[in-house]
């Protein structure tokens, strides 16, 4: 593996992110071949503030490579749902005047024909005429993110904040085409031929001349000779050379419009852009914490390698999953000798046979863990029947093995207690870098925690104010009132979220609840014999724990029981109520707690069960048409509250 050595400029920029790491451990992330999860995260931290500075320290394909190996090892780490971050200008942010995301991606055909049905499936559930889908494609621009508004051009910065380049048009920077402003999202880029004919001698890369562009420095002088000469760019979005046709076209020609789609301009590119560009759909779709649904990247990978499998070495996250890795013959790829790849989960050991003796096609881009393409030779598989940290029975989710054994799994333990905080939402100061810390200092359980004398946390580190402050919020944390659901929630049984906790405690005390068996869960509205299986043997993992907690005295508010809800005399008894829009009377998060104390089933999506949609500011046209389709009552805010009084 290559060994990494950051220059000035990088360290430079690494030091922004104020990371509990020092320089030289940093560097050895990028030249071991099975970083750990915690090693990943720090890794993908610095390799995307390098890129978005203009000293990228691995390649775009390597980034995501990583990036995959993350959400297969962390699915729920938060990095994962925000838009990366630029870490570039010591300048405020201002509001972006409209959000820019990132784009999810796709590495093979069949995972363009997987988006291709989302796309036809959304379509079907607001009665779109599936004949009229249009899909465009567009370069993927390998530039710097930025948008024009005609009076400021901004960084894409977190995708909601950004930070004012203007500057960069007063400098003499183009719109493409000679296009006006205001045209929105684009990119900043520099022409692929003039990069390689006038500045390859003088410049690593072209991210090093746009990040250049638009820095407070003064211009280095080739940079702003290119601009001056037309060579650099800000291309939107909307001005790119684009093929725009059906999902058939575009699934039968796949292979004649990626080649023209790519070769279409002069800059470079990373891939390509796949969209919809109806509107109803692009509404109805809608978007993550950080992807559109109704769009997606095409990229390609295409390095591979057959290899045989010696054995599957089940590894527990932070999160509980236990994750296959599979230990292979050592062969050669890239450059590179592997010995190791992350099987997706447990499922694809089962089902395609990833045991001793397998013949795995491996698919590799630059120095990551190997993804596995394909079972060329199938073998008997071998599945765990205990956690490795714990030894815990492990149960299936899906198509995952989990350890439930949230409280007392050394594997988990850590997790355990940032989700407890976070899930119980009235401790501000117990975030990960404090539980962290504590955990470092042999702190392994919640009702631990709350058992921290003040003198604890100066020795643990913490000044003489803070930890005083820590003592108080937990102290809070007991006697501010919390729902009892909540409070469950936050041991993090598997299957066992928020809706389930409330559903189960309408029909039982939390303390009854867990002598309550699988037969009677089931009896249970939405409880299935797998989910009930899972949740009586998820409680049993943390009963003693939770009753240790439990007895610190938690001002707990009692959920209602259904007996209670139906006795009540109220015109939404018993309904099915979703609330949508920005209401004016109250937060919607107060208004569904006193639709439930009034004995209503609060629901996030409406279905054909749902009776009412209260509808506050802001609502689009397409959701209210799709309730009405479904007979169910529309209603204003207003009118919701003169119904219930």
């Amino acid at each position: 593996m290559s060994n990494y050595k950051f220059n000035d400029n990088q360290i430079a920029i690494i030091e922004k992110l104020e990371l509990n790491s020092d320089l030289s451990d940093i560097e050895k992330l990028f030249s071991i071949n099975h970083p750990s999860v915690e090693q990943l995260e720090t890794l993908l931290k610095v390799a995307n503030a390098l890129y978005r500075s203009g000293h990228p320290i691995i390649e775009d394909k390597v980034y995501d490579d990583y990036l995959d190996d993350f959400k297969t090892l962390d699915p729920d780490n938060p990095f994962l749902s925000n838009v990366e971050p630029e870490v570039l200008i010591d300048s405020k942010t201002v509001p972006l005047p409209k959000k820019m995301l990132s784009t999810d991606k796709a590495y093979s055909f069949e995972e363009i024909k997987k988006w291709t049905e989302r796309i036809k499936k959304a379509a079907s559930e607001i009665d779109f005429d599936q004949e009229s889908i249009e899909i465009k494609v567009t370069p993927k621009l390998d530039g710097y993110a930025a948008y024009d508004d005609g009076t400021r051009l901004y960084t894409r910065g977190d995708g909601t904040r950004g930070q004012d380049i203007t500057r960069a048009f007063k400098r003499g920077l183009k719109v493409a085409n000679n296009a006006g402003r205001g045209l929105g999202p684009g990119e900043i880029v520099i022409k692929k031929s003039y990069f390689d004919k006038v500045l390859s001698g003088k410049f690593e890369n072209s991210r090093n001349i746009q990040a250049a562009i638009i820095s407070e420095k003064k211009v280095d002088e080739d940079v702003q000779k290119a601009i001056d000469d037309g060579a650099c760019v800000f291309y939107p979005f909307s001005e790119l050379t684009k093929w725009v046709g059906s999902i058939d076209k575009l699934l039968s020609d796949f292979e004649s419009i990626f080649e023209k789609i790519w070769n279409a301009v002069d800059f470079d590119i990373d891939g390509l852009i796949l969209e919809s560009t109806n509107s109803l759909l692009k509404e109805y779709m809608g978007a993550t914490r950080k992807f559109h649904r109704w769009q997606i990247a095409f990229k390609v990978n295409t390095e591979s390698a057959e290899v045989e499998v010696l054995k599957v070495v089940p590894q527990t996250s932070r999160t509980g999953r236990v994750t296959p890795v599979a230990e292979l013959l050592p062969t050669k790829l890239s450059g590179a000798t592997l010995s190791r790849a992350t099987v997706h989960h447990y499922m694809m050991v089962k089902t395609n046979g990833v045991g001793p003796g397998a013949v795995i096609k491996l698919v590799r881009s630059g120095l990551v863990i190997p993804k596995i393409e394909a079972v060329i030779k199938r073998a008997e598989p071998e599945l765990p029947q205990s956690c490795p940290s714990c030894n815990a029975h492990l149960i299936w989710e899906g198509d995952h093995l989990i350890c439930p054994n949230k409280s007392d799994c050394p594997a988990q333990t850590e997790n355990t207690l940032i989700h407890f905080f976070k899930t119980l939402g009235n401790v501000d100061g117990f975030g990960p870098k404090v539980v962290k810390r504590i955990t470092n200092y042999g702190i392994k359980h919640i009702h631990e925690i709350y058992q921290i004398p003040k003198h604890e946390f100066v020795t643990f580190g913490f000044g003489d104010k803070t930890s005083q402050n820590l003592v108080d919020q937990l102290k809070a944390s007991r006697e501010i009132e919390i729902e009892d659901w909540r409070f469950l929630a936050a041991f993090g049984v598997s299957r066992l979220a928020g809706g389930n906790c409330e559903k189960l405690l309408q029909h039982h005390s939390i303390v009854e609840l867990f002598d309550v068996s699988v037969e009677e869960m089931v009896k249970i509205d939405g409880f299935a014999q797998l989910s009930a299986e899972a949740i009586v043997e998820g409680l049993a993992n943390v009963k003693e724990e939770f009753f240790k907690v439990y007895e610190l005295g938690f001002n707990l508010s009692i959920t209602p029981k259904v007996s209670d809800r139906e006795d009540l005399d109220s015109p939404i008894a018993g309904a099915v109520v979703v609330f949508t829009g920005s209401m004016q009377q109250g937060s919607r998060d107060d208004m569904e707690k006193h639709a439930k104390s009034l004995g209503a089933k609060v629901a996030k999506s409406v279905t054909g069960k749902t009776k009412y949609l209260v509808a506050g500011d802001k609502v689009g046209e397409t959701k209210i048409t799709a309730a009405h389709d479904k007979g169910v009552t529309v209603l204003t805010e207003q009118e919701y509250l003169n119904l219930i009084g």
